[in-house]
């Protein structure tokens, strides 16, 4: 296993905070595929399926993993799945063997010029090593897999890593994955346009046959009596998905004749709390005054953000949802940090510079996370105006 000491040492990894996360960094990660290995059948058990999820998390999608290979911290994994036990290590191995050794996506395309449907089946992961002297893992994805987890353009969902730390069943990651998708497209249609009333609502509710389910849990053969289908994996995932998750899933059974032909699943999501990040600096006077007087001054500059023109092009580029803009103090932190350097750089290049702005930072935007909105836009245009100001445009 010297591999990982040449490739990696144990004293350097601190200086790559994009390869091996801090613990709390699992709060904040984000997962990113293409949905289509979103539907595919993953033909592996609960947790071969969370350490992938896991690997895939800290895949930087602006600046790809040289060699298709990422570094996993022994620590943050067995908090991931929260262990602690002696046999840890030995059940660590066993996992990993079993991703390896028998893990696969079949995974459906459709072929948009025969309308028909062309399948593949893809492993994951090529090589996973590791040795008994530091907490480095390393783990090399397949070349196939790769387009799935980085070329993500378009047809692609995000989701937290967070809201699956726990999730016990197999079931309940594919389904979340599947809501994920879906909820995704009706925040992003519900603003944008483009779909009829009734298909925007039909993300938010969205329908699958039986046969597609039992095909996406890998179930055609298990569970023959429906009732047993519902309890075990119906049933319980919706439980852990409502317990664990941000959404509140609820679902009804379609009948065709006397038998259930399909699920429709209505889906909401919990309240977020409030993001004390955007708040405004300490030494700002208002900020100095007392509470209600803070949450009056925040109230004003999220009104003033929600009137903003710079809102609704942050919406236009998918990089706010009408979910977000109910955060008070996200939007009071937009209007107080980020769009007045928006005005900066209208003065230097008019309202198509900011669009084009945006429009870049939209399309880099898999990788960030969502929970720091303004952060990301403010870091964004902090490091783009000194660019402008330099070249004079």
């Amino acid at each position: 296993m010297e591999i990982i000491a040449k490739k990696y040492p144990y004293n350097n990894y601190k200086d790559n905070e994009r390869t091996v996360c801090s613990l709390k960094e699992i709060e904040k990660r984000k997962i990113v595929e293409h949905n289509d290995l979103i539907t595919s059948v993953a033909k592996m058990d609960k947790v071969p399926l969370k350490i992938f999820e896991l690997a895939v998390s800290l895949i930087d999608t602006d600046n790809p993993p040289k060699n298709n290979t990422i570094y996993l911290s022994k620590t943050e994994l067995f908090a991931f799945f929260k262990v602690d036990d002696s046999n840890k290590h030995s059940r660590f191995k066993e996992a990993i063997m079993t991703l390896h050794q028998q893990s696969v996506f079949e995974i459906r395309e459709m072929n948009v010029h025969k309308n028909k449907f062309e399948y593949r089946v893809i492993s994951p992961l090529e090589e996973t090593t590791w040795n008994d002297y530091n907490d480095i893992i390393s783990m090399t994805f397949t070349k196939s897999i790769m387009p799935y987890l980085i070329e993500l353009k378009t047809k692609f969902t995000q989701y937290a890593l967070s809201d699956l730390v726990d999730l016990n069943s197999k079931y309940s990651i594919i389904l979340y994955k599947w809501l994920s998708m879906n909820y995704n497209q009706y925040e992003h249609y519900s603003v944008k346009g483009g779909r009829r009333t009734e298909q925007v609502e039909s993300y938010r509710n969205p329908s699958i046959s039986i046969k597609e389910l039992r095909l996406m849990t890998d179930t055609v053969t298990d569970y023959k009596r429906f009732d047993h289908f519902e309890t075990r994996v119906l049933k319980n995932a919706i439980e852990e998905i409502n317990t664990h998750t941000h959404f509140n899933v609820t679902y009804e059974k379609v009948k065709k004749g006397r038998s259930i032909d399909s699920i429709v699943f209505h889906i909401t999501k919990k309240p977020v709390a409030r993001n004390d990040f955007y708040k405004l600096e300490e030494q700002d006077p208002i900020y100095l005054q007392d509470k209600a007087n803070k949450e009056q001054a925040e109230e004003l500059l999220a009104g003033k953000a929600l009137k903003s023109k710079y809102t609704k092009l942050l919406l236009d580029n998918m990089l706010l949802s009408p979910y977000e803009m109910t955060d008070t103090s996200l939007m009071a932190g937009l209007q107080a940090h980020v769009y007045p350097l928006y005005d900066e750089l209208k003065e230097l290049r008019g309202l198509n510079g900011v669009k084009d702005h945006l429009s870049y930072v939209s399309s880099k935007q898999e990788a960030y996370s969502k929970r720091n909105v303004a952060k990301y836009l403010k870091k964004a245009i902090e490091q783009y105006l000194p660019t402008v100001k330099r070249r004079g445009l």
